[in-house]
């Protein structure tokens, strides 16, 4: 019971009432727009469970990996049934095993005092190698997809190689994951519109990408005044 209490200790220390406003605005918005437009079970569940990874992981709080595990798994049944290969492989091959790499490597790398991740940020050269890889990997990737017949190709590709860079760079702690978040929500909540439209996808999906979305932008600025924090401290 006590090591119960004080994981949850750790978890909500070092909140600001913006983050919990945050959170808490994200989570209703999701749970009564998905209950009014009478969505999925899994569908709702899916949006949930990931508004809680994203924003906990903005955080820097271990739990994200948790909720995110649960997310990938619900939010793959969803994507199979619009036909988006890409996201179940995506969700099922990459993130899942993806999710505890990443708790492993950010439970060496907590901030005591904060009890949030030790973030960073990349070199201008290793920014600009990893983004010259994705361009290259959407490219190849949308091919592949495109002879498996998927629903939108080469949007799928993008979607689905931006995220596993983001993924690596999310492991690894650094800003940069966000620049590549924002883009992935973009394309994502595109698709998903898509779907929506033409019968193959729910609302609570939409609903979900459009917030992640919000809060990568939110985390971007957070992460980024985070990293100058910590080199000017380091400078002084």
């Amino acid at each position: 019971m006590e090591k119960v209490k004080e994981a949850i200790r750790k978890e909500f220390a070092g909140w600001k009432k913006w983050e919990i406003a945050w959170i808490v605005l994200a989570t209703a918005v999701i749970l009564g727009l998905s209950i009014y437009w009478k969505d999925t079970l899994i569908g709702i569940m899916a949006a949930v469970t990931g508004i809680w990874c994203v924003i906990l992981t903005g955080k820097g709080k271990l739990s994200s990996f948790w909720f995110g595990t649960i997310n990938t798994i619900l939010y793959a049944i969803v994507a199979w049934r619009a036909r988006y290969w890409g996201e179940v492989m995506l969700n099922l091959l990459y993130y899942v095993p993806m999710n505890f790499v990443g708790l492993y490597t950010w439970s060496k790398n907590m901030n005591n005092e904060t009890e949030e991740v030790v973030k960073k940020r990349m070199t201008l050269k290793g920014s600009l190698l990893a983004y010259l890889c994705v361009a290259v990997g959407t490219v190849g990737y949308g091919f592949v997809l495109k002879m498996m017949n998927g629903t939108l190709p080469f949007v799928d590709a993008m979607s689905t190689v931006f995220s596993v860079f983001a993924q690596i760079m999310c492991v690894k702690r650094y800003m940069e994951q966000w620049v590549l978040w924002v883009v992935v929500d973009v394309v994502t909540v595109i698709m998903w519109v898509y779907a929506f439209a033409t019968g193959t996808g729910d609302m609570a999906t939409v609903f979900m990408w459009s917030i992640y979305l919000i809060n990568a932008i939110i985390m971007l600025v957070k992460w980024i005044m985070d990293t100058r924090e910590k080199e000017i401290s380091g400078k002084a």
